[in-house]
């Protein structure tokens, strides 16, 4: 067998893995600088990824846009608000604190606050409830008797 046939056989199947090629923008800065704000920006269509890492048809597009809104001179800030104005709070990861996302920053602790009083207050309550139990005069000679009046005697069986 000829040398080049192998080497054709042994490539095959790395030519069969490989994807197509990304897009790079025409300026690298401009490229790095996309991918440093799209880290910080969320996918629409996959939700939890970020919209530099996802591979949806729409966070290509949002790339390309990003692209096109720094090749016309506008600032992060600047491609940041024209974004949310667009999408809304959704599409950053850390949303600002605002009276419309206060019950996504504030929640989760007014819950465990919650929980944390309501858990406190069920334990003090049966706390009470236990304490309240109290024996007769009846009920504890019935239980001296039962348990041998304690001085190591035997209950008699009846």
């Amino acid at each position: 067998m000829r040398p080049w046939i192998m080497v054709f056989a042994l490539w095959l199947p790395f030519a069969a893995m490989a994807g197509e090629a990304k897009p790079v923008a025409e300026d690298p800065v401009t490229e790095q600088r996309m991918i440093a704000l799209s880290e910080n920006l969320r996918c629409l269509v996959c939700q939890n990824e970020s919209l530099a890492g996802s591979r949806a048809e729409l966070a290509q597009d949002l790339r390309q846009e990003i692209r096109e809104q720094m090749r016309a001179g506008k600032s992060d800030a600047q491609v940041i608000e024209y974004l949310t104005q667009r999408y809304g709070d959704f599409v950053l990861y850390k949303p600002p604190v605002k009276p419309l996302t206060w019950l996504l920053w504030f929640g989760p602790f007014v819950l465990l606050i919650g929980a944390a009083g309501s858990l406190y207050a069920y334990i003090k309550r049966r706390g009470n409830r236990l304490a309240e139990v109290s024996l007769s005069q009846e009920e504890k000679k019935r239980v001296e008797a039962l348990l041998g009046n304690g001085h190591g005697e035997k209950r008699r069986p009846e």
